[in-house]
């Protein structure tokens, strides 16, 4: 699979999972429970369909500079507390400058669905961030590195990250797209800033349902 199909088909089966919901209410005529559970499954088939994609495409350029597995797999993990450093760091410069509150509301409405519905823990904490990876650091950044080099592909797929989460925290969320997209550029393995990503998203989610109860 050449790159611009994958990237095209990527971006394309993750467009139809955020849209799944809207589809479920007016196709299926879903209760809000079902909906959450319907939404889990839709997002595990999206992360699961991007997989396979993945394993058909080609190597990106990038890609092709690999670091050892065990090396880009201990850098994932101690990107876990990196990328938490740098969410309390970025989040104190969008209260102090930007006049942001503290609080992340798409994190909050995630936390009130899990609440709902602790199943989807599982779409927010894996498959959501997967697919992400897959998105907005492979898709986009890596298709678009070969060509542009590091700086601007990063700028483009970390503002698109950004406006994705559309809570405000803008500046939040493209200094985590910067840092996924260093890390995979790295590597040169997606792997690598995804276990960052999904070890981010669970400590983030547990320490707020803690909160919460």
């Amino acid at each position: 699979m050449s790159e611009k199909k994958y990237s095209f088909i990527t971006i394309f089966t993750y467009g139809l999972v955020l849209f799944s919901p809207i589809a479920f209410v007016r196709v299926f005529q879903a209760n809000p429970s079902q909906i959450i559970q319907l939404t889990t499954l839709a997002y595990f088939l999206g992360a699961a369909l991007m997989i396979a994609y993945r394993l058909k495409s080609q190597t990106f350029d990038l890609e092709k500079r690999q670091k050892k597995l065990l090396i880009a797999v201990l850098i994932g993990i101690v990107g876990i507390p990196a990328s938490l450093v740098l969410q309390m760091i970025i989040l104190q410069i969008e209260q102090r400058f930007l006049g942001e509150p503290i609080a992340s509301q798409n994190t909050q409405n995630i936390v009130q669905l899990i609440r709902n519905n602790m199943i989807f823990i599982l779409a927010t904490t894996i498959a959501g961030p997967l697919m992400e990876e897959f998105v907005f650091r492979r898709a986009i950044f890596g298709s678009l590195e070969k060509r542009f080099g590091f700086l601007l592909p990063a700028l483009v797929s970390s503002l698109l990250f950004a406006f994705a989460h559309n809570d405000g925290h803008y500046l939040l969320y493209a200094g985590l797209g910067f840092l996924f997209c260093g890390m995979y550029r790295y590597t040169g393995r997606i792997w690598t800033s995804m276990i960052t990503h999904v070890g981010m998203n669970l400590l983030v989610i547990l320490t707020q349902l803690a909160l919460q109860s």
